[in-house]
């Protein structure tokens, strides 16, 4: 029987889902327990931003010999 693997995706993608979906998740939070919606956004923008460029640097596996 074949192994079934995860198709090849590359680091950019990765980070970029990864990004948007804590984006979503700190800007619905931060809207669900009152914070105004413009600041949640712009807080929710510049934490992805981040989370974007971390996932991207430091997010990829090191290669087994």
């Amino acid at each position: 029987m074949p192994q079934l693997r995860l198709p090849a995706t590359s680091n950019t993608s990765s980070a970029f889902w990864w990004a948007l979906g804590f984006g979503l998740y700190i800007w619905l939070g931060s809207v669900a327990v009152g914070v105004d919606s413009a600041t949640a956004f712009v807080v929710a923008l510049v934490a992805a931003f981040a989370i974007f460029v971390y996932v991207r640097l430091y997010g990829e596996d090191e290669r087994r010999p």
